[in-house]
């Protein structure tokens, strides 16, 4: 453990906050949460305490946005998603999560392309907030323990192979940020839209990119959801 952990976190962990919360931030989720993995494999950051605070930032964040979209940013949203075009895939998603409740909520916030619109539609479903929560907690959960066990499981090895050097880590995770963004402009194709110039498909980039979770987005598109 080195001197600058606790800043590390805290700078993670307000990221993590600030994105569940629906503030868009052009850093992709999961390579958050990736590199707090690789960080707690080389020793700089607690596993225990940095997977709890991110998955704990998580929920903290959702339920505020959830808050937010039940209430006075409702009207606002609904503007927004008819001005985007999304309301449709928001609507398919509203059915789902009312007929499911708590495990749809669970199930949507642990699928990569489906996550970012979850709460959303949770909100504009009326998921009871008891329920909404339980889902938030256990699909942010699973979806944050996958990312970060990713990272601590190839974190040293990589680290390793470039010789503990930052800036060959810096340049592939952009790389990977990039290789993302083009997934996700062949992943709106695929759902009959130009992700390209979509806010919608921007901002699912920013929350999940890595080549797992491009490969579950892109069954998820093929599979008309």
């Amino acid at each position: 453990m080195n001197g600058f952990e606790p800043a590390a976190l805290l700078a993670i962990v307000g990221l993590i906050l600030v994105k569940e919360a629906g503030i868009p931030v052009p850093v992709p989720g999961d390579l958050i949460v990736i590199g707090a993995g690789v960080a707690a494999s080389r020793g700089e950051l607690d596993p225990a305490v940095a997977l709890g605070a991110i998955v704990v930032a998580s929920i903290v964040g959702g339920a505020v946005q959830y808050g937010l979209l039940r209430s006075v940013a409702r009207p606002l949203m609904l503007r927004i998603l008819e001005r985007l075009g999304s309301a449709e895939r928001v609507e398919r998603q509203t059915d789902r999560l009312r007929r499911g409740g708590a495990t749809s909520v669970a199930i949507a916030r642990s699928t990569p392309g489906v996550r970012i619109v979850a709460i959303a539609a949770s909100a504009l479903a009326g998921i009871p907030a008891v329920a909404f929560v339980v889902g938030l907690a256990i699909g942010n959960g699973l979806f944050i323990a996958a990312h970060f066990a990713l990272g601590y499981a190839v974190g040293e090895p990589v680290v390793s192979l470039v010789g503990g050097a930052l800036g060959p880590l810096a340049v592939a995770a952009a790389g990977l940020a990039v290789l993302g963004a083009i997934g996700w402009v062949v992943l709106g194709r695929l759902r009959g839209r130009r992700a390209a110039s979509s806010l919608p498909s921007v901002a699912a980039w920013a929350d999940a990119c890595c080549p797992a979770c491009l490969t579950l987005a892109a069954v998820e598109a093929r599979s008309g959801s």
